[in-house]
């Protein structure tokens, strides 16, 4: 396969750095994983914007009388949370439904449920965590009113990324244990080094097909995960 050039994040080109990943979900991800991939993107962007909500709740907070630490963290949580989850989940669920492994599979489920938990702490809303939560909002109604309402913003987004987590979280679980992944699994990928040898399907599938043909973008052992019902 002709080698790719990075394209995510799109960065404009007076910017004198380049993009990391290359992602094409229409090309890489089998068509029956394909929406609920994008669908994990989306919530990978919606949480994103929340943690940029979540700032201009945090400047309310401080503007009515709040701890400017709150606006200090919130900014810090930006810049860390926003390009780690995207590394650390997301990028583990994309190659896992790409090329069918049990090892980025079980990244996933550790660090996207570490993230759940997270997220959860950020809608409770303990003061000096930097997170306008439902604690934090109500409790200020009776000190400011009009950054109280602005606060709860970042509090009922994060209470929504909360919940779609947890329901992807049992949805990517289910399609899994349903294709037959386990623990045995993701360990003997580890043991073998088959979590980081996409080179060596690729040149597998050059071996079947020929080298005249035309190959897919995805893996030729298309992941066998049922999906009985959309989510």
């Amino acid at each position: 396969m002709t080698d790719r050039v990075n394209n995510f994040p799109p960065l404009p080109r007076i910017i004198p750095l380049k993009p990391c990943f290359y992602q094409n979900i229409d090309e890489e991800i089998p068509p029956q994983h394909r929406q609920l991939v994008r669908r994990v993107y989306n919530l990978w962007i919606l949480y994103s914007a929340t943690l940029c909500v979540n700032i201009i709740s945090c400047i309310a907070w401080w503007a009515g009388g709040g701890s400017g630490i709150n606006f200090g963290f919130s900014l810090l949580w930006l810049l860390l949370f926003s390009p780690c989850s995207y590394t650390c989940w997301f990028r583990p669920l994309y190659k896992a439904f790409r090329a069918d492994s049990s090892f980025n599979f079980m990244m996933f489920f550790f660090i996207f449920f570490a993230q759940c938990v997270l997220v959860v702490i950020q809608a409770a809303g303990i003061s000096g965590w930097g997170a306008c939560g439902w604690i934090a909002a109500v409790m200020f109604f009776s000190q400011n009113t009009g950054s109280a309402v602005v606060m709860l913003f970042s509090a009922v987004l994060f209470t929504l990324v909360a919940l779609l987590m947890v329901l992807v979280l049992i949805r990517v679980h289910r399609l899994y244990r349903g294709g037959g992944g386990s623990i045995q699994r993701a360990q003997e990928e580890w043991s073998t080094g088959v979590w980081k040898s996409a080179p060596v399907r690729d040149a597998t599938f050059n071996a079947i097909s020929g080298s005249g043909s035309t190959l897919p973008e995805y893996p030729a052992a298309v992941p066998s995960y049922p999906d009985r019902n959309p989510w």
